[in-house]
């Protein structure tokens, strides 16, 4: 029966794709994926000779009807991020959403997405978690920090490496320079990092250092 398959990618290391995903990648009839030239190198690496057809934010909304028409044909496809879970701050819950209005089968695989490891590393609680994601950049930013400056539970961040040092010092103004946080970056890559301190310890770390790599902040929770 034709479906879509959502297929978790490596994040870093491209052993950390489990069999199952190979597999479904392989017997697709189309990859859809974030950037084809970035997914180009885990299906070489795994000798998938899947055709891919480029599906990111900036046409998710124009092909979304086609690819809907394509899987009620009979086609099966299978949907990938160029890292990670998709759907979780990538593309995908456009794709998600119409397919199960449309009473279309939807099979999201396990495997990676970079808030599980580094949440687990920071040794912050992980019993209760709120994921936050990427911030809002400008409008909504402020009032959004004021909301989280409330909130018990420990918190999850993405954010660039460019803005990383800019974030901190705004999590000290409405979180407190002592406040818990722990920083990875380049997870399950050679030069895989992650500091843990107080925020303000964390920024003279980061202060001296050239920072590269997708960024993961994890914020412990008001007391």
């Amino acid at each position: 029966m034709s479906k879509l398959y959502i297929v978790p990618t490596p994040i870093g290391n491209l052993e950390d794709i489990t069999l199952r995903a190979i597999k479904v990648l392989k017997e697709a009839d189309l990859i859809l994926a974030e950037d084809t030239r970035r997914s180009k190198q885990l299906l070489n690496h795994y000798n998938i000779e899947t055709k891919m057809q480029s599906h990111h934010q900036h046409n998710e909304h124009k092909i979304l009807l086609s690819v809907i028409e394509k899987i009620k044909s009979g086609k099966t496809i299978a949907l990938v991020t160029d890292a990670g879970t998709p759907a979780i701050s990538d593309p995908g819950f456009l794709l998600v959403r119409e397919c199960i209005k449309e009473k279309i089968i939807v099979d999201c695989l396990p495997g990676p997405t970079a808030f599980v490891p580094a949440l687990v590393n920071s040794g912050l609680p992980c019993n209760n978690f709120v994921f936050e994601g990427f911030l809002p950049q400008k409008k909504g930013r402020q009032s959004r920090l004021k909301i989280l400056a409330l909130e018990k539970r420990t918190m999850i961040f993405y954010e660039s490496p460019f803005r990383l040092i800019k974030t901190l010092e705004q999590f000290i103004e409405h979180f407190g320079s002592e406040r818990k946080i722990s920083v990875s970056r380049e997870i399950s890559k050679i030069y895989e990092e992650t500091v843990r301190g107080t925020i303000e310890e964390v920024i003279k770390y980061f202060e001296e250092k050239t920072i590269k790599g997708e960024i993961v902040i994890i914020v412990e929770g008001k007391n």
